[in-house]
């Protein structure tokens, strides 16, 4: 374990993470023929909560403070286990699949907890939606990595890209075009996107996670929102790198690293891209109607990890 590489990947997703949400936001308000916010606003939005002052509510519990901090620490030790740049994750020794998606589960538990914790009724009806939505998109999201786990024969994020990199690695074979239609669907709902959830709603009939941070504000806001941020980009780069493994550096070189670094950034920009065009050309699913979308997503994960054993 590299504490250097630790230190660099970790202050890779908590500086880029936000720029993909300010280019997500702006090329969004550019398709709707709206000026729409800078590309840097997501930084300038968590400088300003960070400088506010915070407004506790006198029901709340150490649920409630710990909360952000618990929510950040499980997403960046995720991101940890998820190559970036190179094949070589810093915390991939400590864990798989299995323990990638339990650190995602255990942020979204703790938040879900937090927005319970006040007793507020939009906290509780956000927290209610948000372990619906788990229900099934954490299912579709196992399913869908380990279908290319079982190609690569390794349940290990780094080792699934090291064997992407093999001359016998079948790039869109249909199990992994399944696969990756699974998770695009699941990337959607876990960062909150049309047309499962609107980012850029306060209305009590659409929000999920917007109700559980109502109760939040000044920095915990801060950490909460930068959580998010960081969640989406390491969903993200699983889609891109998983799925697409071009350019990714396969030495510790400082000109591999660097053009890893570039052929990174382009495609996150690319699936940022993708996402765009998705929630521009869709409008927001009744609620009652999301758990069908996560259950076409859980159904294409299936086909595609039964379709390894079928075709092979």
């Amino acid at each position: 374990m590299n504490a250097l590489a630790i230190l660099l990947q970790t202050l890779l997703l908590l500086a880029l993470s936000p720029l993909i949400s300010g280019c997500i936001r702006n090329w969004k308000a550019k398709l709707q023929n709206r000026r729409g916010p800078r590309v840097w606003q997501p930084y300038l939005d968590l400088a300003k909560f960070l400088r506010k002052d915070m407004v506790i509510s006198e029901h709340a519990s150490w649920i409630f403070r710990a909360m952000p901090y618990v929510l950040l620490t499980s997403t960046l030790l995720a991101g940890l286990m998820m190559p970036l740049v190179n094949v070589s994750a810093p915390l991939s020794l400590f864990g798989g699949v299995l323990a990638f998606v339990g650190l995602l589960a255990l942020g979204r538990f703790f938040l879900a907890l937090g927005g319970l914790d006040t007793a507020s009724a939009f906290g509780g009806m956000g927290s209610s939606r948000e372990v619906t939505i788990a229900a099934v998109a954490e299912p579709a999201l196992m399913l869908a990595i380990f279908t290319v786990a079982i190609t690569a024969g390794s349940t290990n994020l780094s080792q699934m890209l090291l064997a992407a990199q093999g001359p016998t690695w079948r790039l869109l074979n249909p199990a992994h075009v399944l696969a990756f239609a699974a998770l695009f669907i699941v990337l959607l709902a876990e960062t909150g996107r049309l047309p499962v959830d609107n980012p850029a709603t306060h209305l009590e009939l659409t929000m999920i996670h917007e109700a559980m941070i109502l109760e939040y504000s000044g920095r915990y806001l801060a950490l909460i929102e930068w959580s998010a941020a960081v969640k989406q980009l390491v969903l993200m780069a699983l889609l891109v790198n998983i799925f697409f493994p071009v350019g990714i550096a396969t030495t510790a070189s400082a000109g591999a690293l660097g053009l890893g670094l570039l052929w990174f950034v382009l495609k996150l920009l690319a699936l940022a891209a993708a996402v765009v065009l998705v929630e521009t050309t869709n409008a927001k699913l009744r609620l009652f109607r999301v758990p069908d979308l996560l259950s076409a997503a859980f159904i294409l994960a299936t086909l595609a990890l039964l379709s390894t054993f079928l075709f092979q």
